[in-house]
């Protein structure tokens, strides 16, 4: 069976677009609008080994805020979508993940309970690219992702000074344990005491 989902959303502020294939190869076409949002959205692919297409338009005159929450949104919901009942899977993932002086911990259950915990505090650090993406709308990301995938996910600081590097580092943390717990090891049913996630 393919787990795969397309999901579009359309708004006053937003119109979003966003497929992704849970047994893809990594290919990813991305396009938000705000260059280092995109590359970001790319670690997830990338690394999740997910095949991800994200084509969205927002009211980047305004802000880059709704861009960044609504394609949040739709992705974790892309995401819940393409994973089905998830019988079979490992369920969970958690690990440290570097990016040179950065250190990042990311675990995460696939628990169909939402859940967020960010113990990250991140070094000042001026917006990044143009339209800028302001560092502080990551957690926002991590946190509208994990609600809409029906995820519980922690995302802790280890270690870092470049508030790129500590980013990029959660991204690819989180789009490698995503693509560790939705592996299926164990056709034999649901992993839950209680028969279903």
């Amino acid at each position: 069976m393919s787990r795969s989902s397309t999901k579009s959303r359309s708004t006053k502020e937003t119109s979003i677009e966003i497929s992704i294939d849970l047994d893809g190869s990594g290919r990813t076409e991305i396009s938000t609008g705000i260059p280092f949002f995109d590359h970001m959205l790319d670690q997830i692919g990338r690394h999740g080994g997910f095949d991800l297409s994200v084509q969205a338009t927002g009211d980047l005159h305004i802000d880059t805020h709704h861009t960044v929450e609504d394609v949040s949104i739709v992705l974790g919901e892309a995401f819940a979508e393409a994973l089905g009942d998830k019988s079979g899977v490992r369920r969970f993932a958690s690990g440290l993940y570097p990016l040179d002086e950065a250190l990042m911990e990311v675990a995460l259950d696939l628990s169909g309970r939402p859940f967020f915990v960010w113990n990250v505090e991140l070094p000042d650090g001026l917006p990044m690219g143009q339209p800028a993406f302001d560092p502080a709308l990551a957690e926002h990301i991590f946190q509208s992702f994990a609600t809409a995938a029906g995820i519980t996910l922690h995302i802790t600081y280890k270690d870092g000074r470049n508030v790129h590097h500590i980013l990029e580092a959660a991204f690819k943390g989180l789009a490698r344990c995503l693509r560790d717990a939705v592996k299926v090891e164990d056709t034999g049913g649901i992993p839950s005491t209680k028969g279903s996630l």
